[in-house]
């Protein structure tokens, strides 16, 4: 009875094998297909939240609540989280780390009636500010916060 299962997975894994290789599996839903390659090619703060959103006018917003360490012991994997819950009609939701080579770290779009909430890690290769801008029913709001980095990172 063993053999028989261990055969019956072997067989699988390299049936499944040979179909991904030649292409026949895909995950088309979760590769990057409208990527916005200018927004995270961008070299400034600016130039990727024109490429975002058509614009750099974020207002600062006490309902956009951006947690991060104050002090990152390793800048590798920085833990961040945005919750802009109490906003209704949250669109997007976009990461920034202002003193990366490429500052546009994450954007997320939520679907109509989600709830704008983000939890992620970043990289960061220096302290610099991290800061998070939600689309909001057209309105650009931003919540701001200095990371101080230790070790590690982009270059650190």
């Amino acid at each position: 009875m063993k053999r028989r299962s261990f055969l019956k997975g072997t067989l699988a894994t390299g049936a499944a094998a040979v179909a991904v290789n030649a292409g026949l599996l895909t995950p088309s839903t979760v590769l990057a297909a409208d990527w916005n390659a200018k927004a995270f090619g961008a070299k400034t703060t600016d130039d990727a939240l024109n490429a975002v959103f058509g614009s750099t006018n974020a207002t600062a917003s006490g309902d956009v609540q951006l947690k991060a360490p104050a002090i990152a012991e390793n800048g590798a994997v920085t833990p961040v989280t945005v919750d802009a819950s109490g906003i209704d009609g949250v669109e997007s939701i976009a990461i920034l780390a202002s003193k990366n080579p490429m500052p546009m770290v994450c954007e997320y779009t939520f679907a109509a009636g989600a709830v704008g909430y983000v939890s992620t890690r970043i990289k960061m290769g220096e302290t610099m500010n991290v800061i998070a801008v939600v689309n909001a029913g057209g309105k650009l709001l931003k919540a701001e916060q200095e990371v101080k980095v230790t070790i590690g990172g982009c270059g650190g």
